[in-house]
């Protein structure tokens, strides 16, 4: 009885202590994180009065990005203008990234941690404009046009990288920075192949950010997707003199098209499905041997895609049948949704509050209400509030990002800041107006300071680092990131004219 009774108090006695070790390291952690954010918040300051010191660098970078409204994979000068910048601050360039010649990686420091930046600086065909609220051709012929914000994105990922390497070499910050040259995103294509090539390995965290119409930190997943085309290929034929010695490549792809549409009143409300025809055949009297359907199916995760994908490709084969012609499917590229960290979430949120949102002068005001105006839409101006966080993700909404790659190798966060009138159309002509525009460069300039700022948590908190490691290991359960497109598949280039 009296051993049971000492065998019992040693046993509270080893919990007491066990108990007061937890509570001990837990003070420590705490009090050494409170150490880590109070010697942080002095050189977000430091850092903030560096990315206003090249302002007129961003700027620059913004206007010329602009200028050029170079399409996905034909991005070179683009590149070029970002590399040269990068140089001049004395990174180191690598060039023709994953086998692209616009993709490149700047690097600067050694060791961990290890934070990368996003860039992305392609335009969109079509939506070309003079920067004015109306509907005005560019006066130089050019067509093309940010009207995703692109040359805002990548003029601002430049800046801010640069402003972080310049306070990592004054305060002697130990880590590596890398700022990652991705091209093609309106495509979905340079961070998908960047990926599947390991570019994006070793790191312990990515900041990106999305022009857009509101200040707010990501917190949706935007949708999973594939972009595919399918060939069909039958046998030519005189339209009137004898059609019954054709079979029509054309009559597959339609038959394919009305397959898919009868299809959509089966699918999940979540499910996005789009195609164009890029080749559809060569004149009436000839009956079409060769057809090309390109499509982008999208739900809100990898499963609900590939089930949709599998399901598809079944109406092709079908078509094919139907028609007595051959075809062929070429998956052009594919992407996971989005996975968000939250403790990344929360730094972001913490910086773009330090921050603020940009501020217009009334006459960028009126520009915005002029340009609602001529849409019908709502004159609210330009968005210059910021939102909160909400305590959980919010509902899917939007497109597919190759963004959403890298969140599924490192700890990703990102962030929107204004740069276009509130609710105007995205990917048009009017969004091109606004990046064009002095207003639409205020949303750069807070973009790069709240992603140095987030770069400082980084290299500064090891906590936090770990923080949102632990939580994208949850997240993904441990499992290694696995490409959606085939292995020994090359990037999709453009052929050399």
């Amino acid at each position: 009885m009296m051993n049971r009774k000492w065998t019992s108090t040693i046993g509270l006695s080893v919990s007491n202590v066990s108990l007061r070790l937890v509570i001990l390291t837990a003070v420590l952690l705490f009090n050494t994180q409170a150490i880590f954010a109070q010697e942080a918040e002095p050189l977000k300051q430091k850092v903030l009065e560096r990315v206003d010191s090249i302002e007129a660098v961003i700027e620059e970078m913004a206007t010329k990005l602009w200028d050029y409204a170079e399409l996905p994979l034909h991005e070179m000068r683009s590149a070029d203008l970002l590399i040269s910048k990068l140089k001049e601050a004395d990174f180191d360039v690598e060039t023709s990234v994953a086998g692209m010649p616009t993709a490149f990686v700047a690097t600067y420091g050694k060791g961990s941690p290890v934070v990368g930046i996003l860039a992305e600086y392609d335009a969109l065909p079509g939506v070309g404009n003079e920067p004015v609220p109306e509907r005005k051709p560019r006066a130089d012929g050019v067509t093309s046009g940010h009207g995703c914000g692109h040359n805002i994105f990548g003029a601002a990922s430049v800046g801010g990288a640069i402003a972080l390497k310049q306070l990592m070499e004054e305060e002697n910050l130990k880590g590596t920075l890398k700022l990652f040259g991705t091209p093609a995103e309106e495509t979905i294509i340079g961070k998908v192949y960047m990926a599947k090539a390991g570019v994006f390995d070793g790191l312990d965290a990515v900041i990106e950010w999305h022009p857009g119409d509101d200040n707010e930190v990501r917190n949706q997943t935007g949708r999973a997707m594939n972009s595919f085309e399918v060939e069909f290929f039958g046998q030519a034929a005189h339209g009137a003199a004898d059609p019954w010695n054709g079979r029509s490549a054309l009559d597959a792809v339609e038959l394919m098209n009305y397959g898919v549409n009868m299809m959509r009143e089966h699918i999940k409300p979540t499910a996005r499905i789009h195609y164009v025809i890029p080749k559809a055949g060569d004149a009436p009297n000839v009956v079409p041997e060769y057809t090309k359907v390109w499509y982008y199916v999208r739900d809100i995760n990898r499963d609900e895609v590939d089930k949709l994908y599998a399901r598809i490709l079944k109406i092709a084969e079908g078509a094919a049948l139907a028609t007595e012609t051959t075809h062929k499917v070429h998956l052009m590229t594919g992407v996971h949704e989005y996975l968000l960290n939250r403790p990344m979430q929360e730094a972001m949120q913490k910086n773009l509050e330090l921050v603020g949102a940009p501020a217009f002068t009334e006459e960028e005001q009126e520009f915005a209400r002029s340009l609602q105006r001529s849409l019908n839409k709502e004159e609210n101006g330009f968005n210059d509030k910021i939102q909160p966080l909400p305590d959980k993700p919010g509902e899917v909404k939007g497109g597919s990002t190759d963004v959403a790659e890298v969140s599924w190798i490192v700890p990703t966060g990102g962030l929107n800041v204004t740069t276009a009138a509130e609710d105007i159309p995205w990917h048009s002509w009017a969004a091109t107006a606004c990046h064009g525009t002095q207003a639409g460069r205020k949303g750069a300039v807070v973009a790069a300071k709240v992603m140095a700022a987030t770069g400082v948590d980084v290299l500064t908190r090891p906590a936090f680092v770990q923080e949102a490691r632990a939580f994208f290991l949850k997240a993904t359960d441990g499992k290694p990131y696995q490409s959606p497109i085939p292995a020994n598949q090359e990037p999709p280039l453009p052929s050399v004219d």
